[in-house]
């Protein structure tokens, strides 16, 4: 993974002109923020180390 750090409020109008989405500009702010939190929650749990000898279980049960 590179360091180059993603631009949400871009990321968002690309995704929506890759989705043909029509994203309405009083919406866009809270999609955006919305994907900050994300973005965040997500670089907490890659963040979270795991072993080398750890493996995937092939059926999740609860």
């Amino acid at each position: 993974m590179n360091n180059q750090e993603l631009n949400v409020g871009e990321y968002v109008d690309q995704m929506a002109l890759l989705l043909d989405l029509r994203l309405r500009n009083e919406y866009r702010d809270g999609v955006v923020a919305n994907f900050e939190r994300i973005k965040a929650i997500a670089q907490l749990v890659n963040s979270f180390p795991l072993p080398e000898e750890i493996e995937a279980a092939p059926i999740f049960e609860p």
